[in-house]
């Protein structure tokens, strides 16, 4: 309520009451119930109805790691997936073989160099017995020092072709936290149809898309003029057809101060719980903001109103003086509405 009333003190009687005061006053009628509820003096709050959907903070394109071929799929669309899980095979046998060659010739390396070192060893024993030229001497030990190097080279390429298998199998493992298979390349959608996966893939291949599950977002235009009034942690409300008669709380997360000078619009953003699944990103949503006007007043609910044609609006009154129980009827001037209540 709007001016001085002495509202507060009373109760409010619902709509039903105006025709139980026009029954005759006879014994034994029967009187519909009336509800009664008190006046309370509240923050008010405005209300912003909104539209806007569903999407995911963040989303991925996987490609391997390694040039390949793809042999399997463990996952499909839609299925959800978390950190560590394998997600698609891809032919290793060529970098296994590589690994083994590499190995092998290190150790070829190895006994060449070992062989390089025995032989620098006994040549000195002979130096010391004036029975071996010395240049001869010098060259032993400069192949020694190119074996080194030869050795050190084939350890390099072990180690490149140990990490290009273990990429082989770790680039098809789930690297992100928890998400969702959005799609899967159409190239590589015959394994639908129980045909043999062998299609190449190379680093630039986008095999899968993963997008984040468990915590949604949504994006909402707001007119302009509620810009120095909506701010993070306005709080929302939210209702979709996916979940009928179900609502959820949330608040905005960010305002982004960039209008959109053809609607006349900004954005706000507020982050979804998701973890249990219910929703998932595309869903539209209708969204009612709870706006602050940093005042308070009276509020009565909505029901308790009477609105006459020649535009007077009222409530009843009830009371209590001693003994008796008194209604009358108030004229009243409304003022903002929001959560069943009006001012």
């Amino acid at each position: 309520m709007k001016g001085p009333s002495n509202l507060p003190a009373s109760w409010v009687a619902a709509l039903l009451l105006p025709a139980v005061l026009a029954l005759p006053a006879i014994s034994g009628a029967q009187v519909a119930p009336v509800e009664l509820a008190s006046v309370e003096r509240r923050d008010i709050v405005e209300t912003l109805r909104l539209t806007g959907s569903l999407s995911s903070p963040a989303s991925a394109r996987l490609s391997p790691d390694v040039e390949g071929r793809i042999v399997s799929f463990e996952v499909d669309a839609g299925t959800r997936v978390k950190k560590g899980d394998i997600l698609f095979s891809l032919d290793d046998e060529l970098a296994r073989l590589e690994l083994r060659q590499a190995i092998a010739a290190e150790h070829e390396a190895e006994a060449d160099l070992a062989d390089a070192r025995r032989r620098v060893v006994e040549v000195k024993k002979l130096l010391a017995e004036k029975s071996f030229p010395e240049s001869e001497a010098r060259s032993l030990e400069s192949l020694v020092q190119r074996n080194e190097a030869v050795l050190e080279r084939r350890q390099a390429e072990r180690a490149f072709a140990a990490a290009t298998l273990e990429r082989y199998r770790n680039s098809i493992r789930m690297a992100m936290g928890d998400a969702e298979v959005s799609n899967i390349a159409t190239e590589y959608e015959a394994r639908t149809m129980g045909i043999p996966v062998l299609a190449p893939a190379d680093t630039s291949s986008n095999v899968l898309l993963l997008v984040a599950t468990d915590r949604l977002q949504l994006d909402l235009r707001v007119p302009q003029n509620y810009f120095s009034r909506v701010r993070v942690g306005t709080e929302l409300s939210l209702a979709l057809d996916a979940l009928p008669g179900q609502r959820i709380e949330s608040s905005l997360a960010r305002i982004v101060p960039v209008s959109d000078p053809d609607a006349r619009t900004f954005l706000a953003r507020a982050q979804i719980d998701n973890r249990e699944g219910r929703l998932t990103p595309g869903m539209s949503v209708r969204a009612v903001l709870r706006i602050g006007t940093d005042r308070q007043a009276e509020v009565v609910p909505r029901d308790a109103l009477i609105r006459y044609p020649d535009g007077r609006t009222i409530v009843w009154v009830a009371s209590v003086d001693g003994d008796r129980h008194i209604v009358e009827e108030r004229l009243v001037k409304t003022g903002i509405a929001f959560d069943d209540q009006i001012e």
